[in-house]
């Protein structure tokens, strides 16, 4: 607020412009103004930019492990990319879904509070045609999950939600665990429609088909473990973060779970065309090799070991003796 000045120095001021002793132009000189920041209080920022920076750093190795999980579960390739890592409020998240969509509940013990994994149905279908034998195609028009489905993508996301505790394992120990499922975001209340979250996305592609998957962190959960958000915490002793001990055993898990396929063959033979359309049962077929001679065990479609045939119990079995 401007001073306000007396007459009598008014009448000083106006004696000392005329003697020369001030001049105008040091009157008319104004202080620049302060210019102040924009802050919203309807929507503060409570994750500071390295707090953004940790979180894409351990959803990117979850986005790689879970790429990698599913391209061998459902034997089609299939790539998950981080996209970003914002904060919003909860409201704005909500209303950016679309309805319907899948929306998996989760927690993350020891943490108080529940997460929220979406993923969309231009991801969600493709999963669902390659589950029940298809080509990863999805329907012309979208439709809601049937009981089936979501039974089925429920058991699903519970596999995926698993490698959150793999790529947390540097920064804070959690255990994923889902809660429930639900298809309209508009029923789905976790925390304050102006509680803040993090809200980590990522790009899919199944086939030729691209999809989103979004796993919302409100802060009220994250708050315990915000101080360890930190580059320099979540990489203190670990080198870098694919070499961190909880990449490895995701990484370990996945392969353990590869399905394959095994073949021994106990030799082979040569036969005329008419000698095979005489074949009747009980008649014998000569082989390439004896019953001395170790088989070749195939592992999908590749010899790799040299086997000697049996029983185990009542069921066939082989031995391995040697590697090719």
């Amino acid at each position: 607020m401007a001073e306000v000045l007396s007459q009598a120095e008014i009448d000083a001021l106006l004696a000392a412009l005329s003697r020369g002793e001030i001049k105008a132009e040091e009157l008319k000189e104004e202080k620049p103004e302060v210019k102040a920041k924009k802050y919203d209080f309807r929507r503060p920022n409570k994750l500071s930019k390295e707090h953004l920076r940790t979180l894409y750093m351990i959803h990117e190795n979850y986005g790689r492990l879970v790429g990698n999980f599913l391209s061998a579960y459902l034997r089609a390739n299939i790539q998950v990319k981080i996209a970003s890592v914002e904060q919003m409020t909860y409201e704005d998240f909500i209303v950016s879904l679309p309805t319907p969509t899948l929306l998996s509940l989760f927690t993350l013990e020891p943490l108080k509070g529940t997460a929220l994994l979406e993923t969309n149905l231009a991801f969600v279908f493709p999963i669902i045609d390659l589950l029940f034998g298809g080509r990863g195609e999805t329907p012309v028009r979208s439709r809601e999950l049937t009981e089936i489905e979501l039974h089925v993508l429920r058991r699903l996301n519970s596999r995926i939600l698993e490698h959150l505790s793999y790529v947390w394992a540097d920064a804070y120990p959690v255990t994923p665990k889902l809660e429930s499922v639900e298809t309209n975001p508009q029923f789905v209340q976790i925390v304050s429609p102006n509680e803040i979250v993090a809200v980590v996305t990522l790009a899919t592609t199944v086939g030729q088909n691209d999809g989103l998957i979004n796993i919302c962190l409100p802060y009220m959960l994250l708050e315990p473990v915000i101080s360890r958000l930190s580059a320099t915490q979540w990489f203190a002793g670990t080198g870098e973060a694919e070499e961190g001990v909880g990449f490895r055993e995701g990484l370990t898990k996945i392969l353990l779970e590869v399905p394959v396929e095994l073949i021994a063959y106990c030799g082979r033979a040569r036969l005329k065309v008419r000698d095979f359309l005489q074949l009747q049962v009980g008649d014998v077929i000569t082989l390439d090799r004896s019953i001395k001679d170790d088989l070749e065990l195939y592992v999908d479609g590749y010899p790799k070991f040299r086997v000697q045939a049996g029983l185990v119990g009542n069921k066939r079995a082989v031995q391995i003796m040697e590697v090719v």
